[in-house]
């Protein structure tokens, strides 16, 4: 192999060995304007967009242990890989396909985990970190507001009980003086 090529692959594993998600993509037709708006969106999100030869892909993918990415290469592929969160990855590229038409998603990998072209649709439909943190802070902080309610009624009883014994006593140590 060609000390370039040699450095090509390098790079394509190396980039492999350090992402935590990977999306293949094909770009035909795509002009260099919309490829240049793809890139943009997607490196906001700390990802990254590369046109990789697919025999180097699949060279690569079987030398990090991601070999299962080999089926999905195919056509023109543009890699995008990252650390990130990949719903918004994912929702990006959904919004980008149905702006431009053009963007086929193949699937990818999350960690060692073979993602079809419907599981990144899938990954898409999922709301937003924060909505799913806010939901998890609900479903924990329910069941204490609960009891704090629960708790707080049997006090408020309590208080009224003993103020009913405390007015009736008062009635009573009132009429004989």
């Amino acid at each position: 192999m060609r000390p370039e090529k040699k450095a090509m692959l390098d790079e394509v594993q190396g980039i492999l060995e350090k992402c935590k998600f990977v999306v293949l993509t094909e770009y035909r037709g795509l002009k260099v304007d919309q490829m240049t708006q793809l890139r943009t969106q997607v490196r906001r999100m700390g990802s990254r967009v590369l046109v990789v030869k697919n025999s180097h892909l699949s060279l690569a993918a079987g030398k990090v242990g991601r070999g299962d990415l080999g089926s999905l290469v195919g056509g023109p592929t543009a890699m995008i890989t990252g650390d990130g969160d990949i719903t918004e990855l994912a929702k990006t590229l959904k919004t980008f396909t149905q702006e431009n038409n053009l963007l086929i998603m193949k699937g990818g990998m999350l960690g060692n985990r073979l993602l079809t072209a419907a599981d990144m649709a899938e990954i898409a439909n999922i709301p937003p970190r924060e909505i799913l943190l806010a939901r998890f802070v609900g479903t924990v902080a329910a069941p204490m507001t609960r009891l704090v309610g629960v708790m707080n009624q049997k006090v408020s009883s309590l208080l009224y009980a003993l103020k009913a014994i405390e007015k009736k006593k008062s009635e009573v140590v009132s009429p004989s003086v």
